[in-house]
């Protein structure tokens, strides 16, 4: 199980942050308390902006902001009468109003009964020097939350569908909320008009940099009278499909740091108001499906964070009990250990007496029983290993120096080349070998050699990297057939 997910799902759900934080089952009860937005203007806002300022499902605003509450307070009760709620003001812009406004608004809820907490949903060009000033000292005093809408990171979509603000102005809203110890919301649209999956996944990116504390996710919707519905009249631009929606939603939780809390991961639009697209109707379904992908991929919130995570999967779901399997690095262990509880034998190499003796400690302490240590170079696997041609099923190598040893001692790239044709001998029909690349000067040497010679050979290969950034580490993997 995530750990920080209570029903089994693969990324940081929000059930289990407010249960850890609270001690017990929280919901949030959406209220309508009338404000308006400052970027409707004329008739028009935000073009897939609904009449009711994206609060569809909020209380009705003719009522007092007591009855919106008491009216879901009784339904929930039914089910979970021993909990606690979370105000959230939903509809429109809630911090466009005189901070005198606000106060009346906001104060009110804290004095409901079982509230521990505030969520304001607003915009970044909306929070004054005197309204920041109230929500500081609002949050000392409740748990305070605000959910700010980005959509995307990018200004060329922003001006496209008339956000009124770009990215400069949400990030320095960000910094300044954050500056002062208030719990930041992001919403975020996949879907929008001329975005490439790139560009999704980049907002993600860019957001994991702003120290964000939670995120809503959602798809584009198209509804009855919007300026977006004349405009997908008018251009017809492509929508995702359910499917390329939920791949796009589990790389971006691959991507995502794994504190940040997910609010949401798809949305609703109003049955009567929605022209497309309709599969977001079967709210569940989506959910579900993005459970079963994330599944199948054996991955979870945070997974790119290490190319490492990466390589640990691989070998989970490729070794089997009954394997004999090399270390070609076992530095202090960790790869080692990890390898000893999947496979029937592993054989671990390491020139530096330290590694030995680092990783001889942590398999007693785990009362590991299945590892051969080897102090040598893994240039070597022709004189430890000569009885093993063919029956190796993995080699991992996981080069650079020994982690908080000393840096100056690293694997270079003559004896790693030469472990590495000696280990494809050593490799059983369905055998791979695994390399991860560091960007240090030796180990770009290493990984120029390792790609050279298996081009040059022909040797059928894999990169993975978890980053755009070539200078980041990467996997090399290694098979006679790669799938």
């Amino acid at each position: 199980m995530f750990k920080y997910s209570l029903d089994n799902k693969m990324y940081h759900t929000l059930n289990y942050d407010l249960t850890n934080k609270f001690g017990l089952r929280v919901f949030k009860v959406s209220l309508n308390a009338g404000f308006s937005c400052p970027n409707f203007k004329d008739g028009k806002g935000c073009i897939f902006c609904s009449a009711m300022g994206s609060g569809d499902f909020a209380g009705n605003k003719a009522d007092d902001l007591l009855t919106q509450f008491n009216s879901v307070k009784e339904k929930l009760n039914n089910k979970w009468p021993d909990t606690k709620y979370i105000a959230y003001f939903q509809a429109n812009t809630n911090t466009y109003a005189p901070v005198s406004t606000l106060k009346e608004k906001f104060e009110q809820v804290l004095n409901f009964p079982n509230v521990v907490g505030i969520n304001i949903g607003t915009r970044p060009d909306a929070i004054t020097d005197e309204c920041l000033e109230y929500l500081k000292d609002l949050s000392k005093r409740t748990y305070l939350t605000i959910e700010l809408g980005l959509q995307s990171m990018h200004d060329k979509t922003l001006k496209l569908i008339n956000r009124g603000h770009n990215l400069d102005c949400f990030d320095k809203c960000v910094r300044k909320l954050k500056n002062n110890n208030i719990n930041v919301v992001v919403h975020i649209i996949n879907g929008l008009p001329s975005e490439t999956k790139q560009m999704m996944l980049d907002t993600v990116k860019h957001l994991n940099k702003l120290r964000i504390d939670g995120i809503k996710i959602h798809m584009l919707h198209v509804l009855k009278n919007t300026p977006l519905e004349d405009y997908y009249k008018k251009t017809n631009f492509h929508l995702l499909t359910k499917e390329e929606y939920v791949d796009v939603v589990c790389d971006q939780i691959e991507e995502l740091h794994d504190n940040i809390v997910i609010h949401r991961l798809t949305g609703d639009g109003a049955k009567d108001d929605l022209i497309a697209p309709l599969w977001t109707l079967k709210k569940v379904s989506v959910l579900n499906d993005i459970d079963k992908e994330l599944k199948r991929r054996g991955t979870y919130q945070g997974f790119n964070k290490s190319i490492l995570n990466r390589v640990n999967l691989i070998c989970n779901k490729f070794i089997k009990h009954g394997d004999i399997v090399v270390d070609a690095t076992c530095g202090n262990g960790n790869d080692t250990l990890m390898l000893s509880l999947l496979a029937k034998k592993v054989i671990a190499f390491d020139i530096q007496k330290e590694a030995i003796e680092n990783t001889e400690k942590l398999l007693k302490d785990n009362k590991v029983n299945n590892v051969k240590l080897v102090h040598d170079s893994h240039q070597y696997f022709d004189k430890y290993l000569e009885n093993y041609n063919g029956k190796i099923s993995l080699i991992l190598f996981n080069l650079g120096y020994l982690p908080k040893g000393n840096k100056s001692i690293t694997t270079n790239h003559k004896s790693t080349i030469l472990a590495i044709k000696s280990g494809l001998k050593l490799l059983n029909k369905k055998g791979m070998i695994l390399v991860t690349c560091y960007p240090h000067e030796e180990g770009k040497k290493e990984s120029n050699t390792i790609l050279n010679y298996l081009k040059k050979n022909k040797i059928e290969h894999k990169i993975y990297r978890n980053t755009n950034n070539v200078n980041a580490p990467f996997l090399i993997q290694i098979k006679n057939n790669i799938n």
